[in-house]
């Protein structure tokens, strides 16, 4: 193999040991749970994402969950999003009670596409007996959707917002994050991601106080927040006083060190991503049937670069071979996918992704990847045929 098709090692080369000591810290101070780091890592996240509060949490599928509880989405309400994305954008729709509705991507961007949400809003609208309640959009492969119309789209319906950037933190639309349009954006650190810690972890970024201290108290089984406790006068742990149903979904505070130390050197992570995007852009160009496409004035983290190739088992079977991993990011839209068959689509169907499962194919990416081998990269699909 030429090169992990993510490598998660070749940064410890750049703050290996400002980690360690890091964790290290955590570990002498016995503060596992909510421990310092959490805060100044949620202040410093909030700082980079352009966001007035953030809120760290367990994971990428739970910052998601706690969102929608937190607006009361659940049965009977409609939340519209696309197929051509991981299952944990639908599944936690569906985990609420509510009915995922399937959403046609851009066939440039891949995002989710305007003009096909707009129609499948309103045939739930008239067609259909759930309310529509929000617009999750997906920064996929790390880029941002179109923001500014999906906006307005949302404005027009009276519809949440939200910015799944689990593969896209620190993306960005004209400078602006899309925390600017959306109500609330959520992150994923999973290790593979362009921001990863050495574990599990998520965040959420908000704008509204109230929204924040919800999220706060349905982070830590449903607990009294500082408000709750001056309304009530309760005089013990808050953790003890449950005024909603909530769930653990804390940040470690050792994971919470981790991405301190790696959040300092993101900004020239992402400049180094897309040096590694243009060197394949440029020299995939008339190889393959399609190079990535980001949206006029966007900034991509470039969590994965994907091709498209019209023989795209072949070309995968063919690096292979030669020594080089690839990945399938979606082989099946998951309104195809036995879980999720039942929901609705949108009118006329869903054509581009279903087109799009067939012929992509993502190729090793990260900021660190060797000229040199990303040259032998190039190389082996130029000499395919």
């Amino acid at each position: 193999m030429l090169t992990p098709f993510i490598d998660i090692i070749s940064q410890r080369r750049v703050i290996g040991p400002a980690i360690d000591a890091a964790i290290l810290s955590v570990t002498r101070s016995g503060q596992f749970i909510m421990g310092p780091e959490v805060h100044a890592f949620e202040t410093e996240l909030a700082r980079f994402g352009q966001a007035r509060l953030a809120l760290s949490c367990s994971n990428g599928t739970d910052a998601l969950t706690l969102l929608l509880r937190a607006w009361g989405i659940g049965p009977g309400d409609a939340v519209f999003c696309p197929s051509f994305t991981f299952a944990a954008t639908a599944e936690t729709i569906a985990l609420t009670g509510a009915s995922p509705v399937f959403v046609d991507i851009r066939p440039d961007t891949l995002t989710i596409d305007p003009v096909h949400l707009r129609a499948s809003i309103e045939d739930v609208t008239r067609n259909s007996l759930l309310k529509p309640r929000a617009i999750i959009a997906v920064d996929l492969f790390g880029q941002p959707a179109n923001y500014p119309i999906l906006r307005a789209i949302a404005d027009t319906h009276g519809l949440k917002l939200i910015a799944d950037s689990a593969q896209g933190f620190g993306c960005t639309l004209h400078e602006r994050h899309p925390i600017y349009w959306a109500d609330a954006t959520t992150i994923s650190f999973f290790p593979a991601k362009p921001l990863g810690c050495y574990g599990d972890g998520g965040a959420i970024l908000v704008k509204d106080d109230t929204l924040y201290d919800h999220l706060t108290s349905l982070r830590v089984h449903g607990q009294a927040t500082a408000r709750d406790i001056e309304s009530s006068g309760f005089a013990h742990d808050p953790k003890y006083l449950n005024l909603r149903l909530g769930m653990t979904g804390r940040l470690d505070t050792i994971q919470a060190a981790v991405l301190l130390e790696k959040l300092r050197i993101f900004d020239t992570e992402i400049g180094l991503r897309n040096r590694v995007s243009d060197r394949y852009t440029s020299g995939l160009a008339g190889a393959v049937a399609a190079t990535p496409t980001v949206i006029e004035g966007g900034l991509s983290v470039w969590a994965q670069y994907t091709i498209e190739h019209r023989n795209r088992d072949a070309l995968a079977a063919h690096l292979k071979s030669r020594g080089i991993p690839t990945a399938i990011y979606y082989p099946i839209p998951l309104h195809r996918q036995p879980a999720y068959a039942g929901y609705p689509i949108g009118p006329g169907g869903l054509p581009v992704s279903e087109a799009k499962a067939d012929a992509v194919i993502s190729l090793p990416m990260g900021p660190y990847l060797d000229d040199g081998i990303q040259d032998q990269i190039i190389g082996a699909i130029r000499e395919f045929r």
